[in-house]
């Protein structure tokens, strides 16, 4: 079987997106023989990352397609996306590398609905400076349905066998209790099912946090549990998934991170990332899940205090390379699974 073609965009140039890249590609010579990475980026930075960590820049090369990729080790092969980023400062916000930072995912997700790559990989971006460079998106995931034309899908941490979905993510809390609905939850659980289908454990057990404290107690402290999550959990058990909840937040996680629970569906952001990044730190990894293709990233930022320094840690890129790897042949059932659903109300 040949292996899974990477598009691995390096994120805002004036964090440590060039640097981790760098560390991954020239200092992990397993991850190719699981994948084939492409960096999708911008020469001067990478060469420029390279540097900071101690490498030679004329171990970057610059090809045209990937098709021209020969998944030599000691190398990284990049495609030039837009005009060259050699003038941007580490560590400050700059709308050139915001806007360039877009311009790699963009990139990278032309490349995916062409076929030329199985997945996307991806170094963190700057919100701000997206923003500053003239693209209002709230994040990476935001912009990736947005590119492939989806409406339903879910941001998900995972460390191990461990995966959090979430229904919401980076909007306001005031959101999103509204985003949570009945129809959001049980798409969310059904993509958690096919998931685990994906994996080969169509029967694997999905617990589902509640939104307010204890699961509202039995509506003491709001109604959203037994009126919205409550009735997705039962309409999903008739459609056959092994879903329990909604439970208390401060039950359910725990449980999980002691091996009750593999799949978790939370209500919105913190609730998911704050837990998981106490316990897994750099261990995790965030997948996409509703895309046509698999995609994967750091659970980190830019870290701009440090760029430059050569200190940043890699760990959380080459995971974020093995993950896509292992999950972009059974990647099609998932997908499949995210377009017979129903669109969020």
């Amino acid at each position: 079987m040949s292996l899974p073609r990477l598009a691995l965009t390096i994120g805002d140039v004036a964090g440590i997106g060039p640097e981790i890249t760098a560390k991954a590609l020239l200092g992990h010579d397993d991850v190719r023989e699981k994948c084939i990475p492409v960096v999708i980026g911008d020469e001067a930075a990478m060469r420029r990352g390279v540097q900071n960590v101690g490498g030679d820049p004329d171990l970057v090369r610059v090809i045209a397609s990937v098709s021209e990729a020969t998944n030599t080790p000691g190398t990284i092969e990049l495609i030039q996306t837009g005009p060259s980023l050699a003038d941007v400062a580490l560590g400050e916000l700059s709308a050139a590398a915001g806007d360039g930072s877009y311009r790699f995912v963009v990139e990278a997700c032309r490349l995916a609905r062409e076929g030329e790559v199985d997945g996307i990989v991806t170094a963190p971006l700057n919100k701000a400076a997206m923003h500053a460079g003239g693209h209002k998106w709230p994040g990476h995931t935001e912009l990736l349905a947005h590119e492939f034309g989806v409406e339903n899908f879910s941001l998900v941490l995972s460390a191990g066998d461990l995966y959090f979905f979430h229904l919401t993510t980076h909007v306001s809390m005031r959101q999103a209790i509204e985003n949570i609905t009945i129809d959001r939850t049980l798409n969310v659980l059904e993509l958690a099912g096919a998931f685990a289908k994906s994996m080969g454990t169509p029967d694997e057990r999905i617990g589902l946090a509640g939104l307010n404290p204890h699961a509202g107690e039995n509506r003491l402290f709001g109604d959203e549990d037994a009126d919205i999550l409550a009735p997705a959990v039962a309409t999903a058990r008739e459609r056959g998934l092994n879903v329990e909840g909604p439970v208390p937040g401060d039950a359910l996680i725990p449980a999980a991170v002691r091996g009750k629970y593999k799949l978790v569906v939370v209500c919105y952001h913190d609730q998911g990332h704050a837990p998981f990044k106490a316990v897994y730190g750099d261990d995790g990894v965030n997948i996409t899940v509703g895309l046509p293709v698999v995609r994967v990233s750091v659970d980190h930022g830019t870290a701009f205090d440090i760029a430059g320094q050569g200190i940043a840690r890699e760990a959380s890129l080459v995971l974020s390379l093995e993950r896509a790897a292992a999950l972009a042949p059974g990647w099609d059932h998932v997908w499949r699974t995210a377009q017979k659903m129903e669109m969020p109300a």
